[in-house]
């Protein structure tokens, strides 16, 4: 019996544009509460597959029979032979995700923001992480920004634009996915940024952005603003005086956490600093792009995620802690569980370390746990 196999990019693009769709999640049911894929018109089921395997057909009338049903699993085999137990078993509209969640994690959808001088900014989702990453062009040039370890999908888009690729930045050292910024700089033979208080352990070559340091693409204009906090380094971009990509420092619901590099005691109060300091001196009708999300209620009805600044310290919980000692033991205490392979995933990013691919996706597996 051959299973219907698809592949998780069409998935994504139905989740993208809120389609309905239909999900069994065959892993454990810590697994699928822990991470899974989500929409607004997502409808998951999860029956772990030794229960589902056990089941007569009194026990599969909650499944849908007249709506196509992805069955997903970790890595995209136990999916299979789940499709294929519920045909067995009468159901003809059963498809398995190919590669799993660990496919479903690298998935991107890129959506347009906005105008600059001379172009549009870009915001890149990444459904399965909760990751977000930007392209600005300009006059045929290109800067990337957080840029995922999915490299090719950017240099696509470049392509079919054409665009040069001239810088490709990092906000921060990232610590919950790997970056494709050296990478993707290498190949495109482009400048790459970093700041350097986080790169006191780098290994290659790059380029330091500094407070205050402004870059040219086409005739837009990325200014730096040093904003530690998330991390010693941590630099937001003010692009065309329009757009404020805040990397992991502020998000639409949260805030960054301090507590990535076992230095939480330092960085809570340059946080605080950040926020109720740095941020409050920049124009407040600027659009807050961060490097994250972390529920699908933060996405907009296109499936980008922002806000105006001054939206967010009306409503943002973490912007309304005017009391640094409050502050620092709201982001000191009670946080989530570290980002799966947090240090590994560090040491990749100082290019100390240089995993296989299919290592690379296993220490990225999971929800990204970067906001308090």
């Amino acid at each position: 019996m051959t299973v219907k196999s698809v592949s998780p990019k069409k998935v994504a693009h139905q989740v993208f544009k809120n389609e309905p769709i239909y999900v069994l999640d065959v892993r454990s049911k810590e697994e699928s509460e822990d991470w899974k894929i989500e929409g607004d018109h997502v409808q998951l089921i999860n029956i772990p597959f030794k229960e589902l395997s056990n089941s007569d057909s009194s026990d599969l009338k909650e499944l849908p029979e007249n709506q196509t049903l992805y069955t997903v699993c970790g890595k995209g085999n136990t999916s299979q032979k789940a499709a294929a137990f519920l045909q067995e078993n009468g159901f003809d509209n059963v498809v398995s995700i190919e590669g799993g969640m660990a496919a479903w994690s690298e998935q991107l959808e890129a959506v347009k923001i906005g105008e600059v001088a001379g172009g549009a900014l870009y915001q890149f989702v990444r459904l399965g992480k909760g990751c977000l990453s930007y392209l600005i062009e300009s006059d045929g040039e290109a800067a990337i920004v957080d840029a995922s370890r999915m490299t090719e999908t950017y240099e696509e888009f470049a392509r079919e634009k054409g665009l040069e690729i001239t810088h490709v930045i990092d906000t921060h050292l990232h610590a919950d996915h790997i970056s494709g910024g050296k990478k993707l700089a290498d190949s495109a033979n482009a400048t790459y940024y970093l700041p350097p208080d986080d790169a006191e352990e780098v290994v290659f070559a790059f380029e330091p952005v500094t407070d205050g340091m402004e870059l040219e693409v086409g005739s837009a204009v990325i200014e730096a603003v040093y904003s530690p906090g998330h991390t010693i380094g941590s630099t937001t971009f003010v692009v065309d005086n329009k757009y404020l990509l805040t990397g992991d420092i502020l998000f639409v619901e949260s805030i960054g956490r301090p507590d990535l590099a076992g230095k939480v005691g330092d960085w809570a109060g340059d946080l605080y600093e950040t926020l109720y300091s740095r941020y409050k001196k920049l124009a407040d009708d600027l659009l807050v792009l961060p490097a994250h999300y972390a529920d699908v209620s933060e996405l907009n009805e296109d499936g980008s995620v922002s806000e105006k600044l001054s939206i967010l310290y009306q409503n943002n919980e973490g912007l309304q802690i005017n009391d640094e000692e409050k502050f620092i033991k709201r982001v000191t205490e009670g946080l989530k569980d570290q980002p799966n392979a947090y240090e590994e995933i560090r040491q990749t990013n100082m290019g100390k370390i240089h995993p296989p691919l299919e290592e690379a996706k296993e220490m990225e597996t999971g929800p990204n746990n970067c906001a308090v």
